[in-house]
């Protein structure tokens, strides 16, 4: 049987935006994310991050520092008791410097790539899912999936918020 997702972004959604995050110790959860985390969870979506980080292929930090940094984060998740149910990366930019990831690719927000991928591997439903993060390129992948979407700043302050907009109680 397939599961509702909330599908997240990760930076300036989930945790504190930052430059191009490349150290562990960087990683700060948003005030109202935990708690708004676990009412998604409550209501029967599973937790899924989708983010792209083109400072891998800028160069910037490895896909081993990329691991130590979601280690971190999902850690601070796990101390306030949510596990996440997968972490989806697309490392790409056409004009990087990193020959690997220098490409055009499927997967890059604001393509539907991540979300399609997950749903496949992670059996999820994707019109009854909803996609959640800070940028315009975030809603124009959940709505490329086929998903809701909630774009924070417009739509809503933070998890917590947009869930009490979307889940009625």
């Amino acid at each position: 049987m397939k599961r509702p997702a909330l599908f997240l972004d990760r930076d300036g959604t989930l945790i504190e935006e930052r430059h191009f995050l490349d150290n562990p110790d960087g990683v700060k959860l948003l005030p109202h994310a935990a708690r708004g985390l676990k009412a998604w969870i409550a209501a029967g979506y599973v937790p899924v991050i989708v983010t792209n980080q083109s400072g891998i292929a800028r160069g910037l930090f490895t896909m081993k520092r990329l691991g130590e940094i979601h280690r971190r984060l999902l850690g601070l998740l796990k101390k306030q008791g949510i596990a996440v149910e997968g972490i989806y990366v697309c490392p790409h930019l056409p004009t990087g410097k990193i020959r690997r990831y220098a490409k055009r690719c499927g997967c890059r927000k604001p393509k539907a790539g991540l979300l399609k991928r997950a749903a496949r591997e992670l059996r999820l439903d994707l019109p009854a899912s909803v996609t959640i993060g800070d940028s315009r390129r975030d809603v124009e992948a959940g709505r490329a999936a086929g998903t809701r979407t909630i774009l924070l700043g417009k739509d809503a302050r933070d998890l917590m918020d947009a869930y009490r907009r979307l889940i009625p109680s």
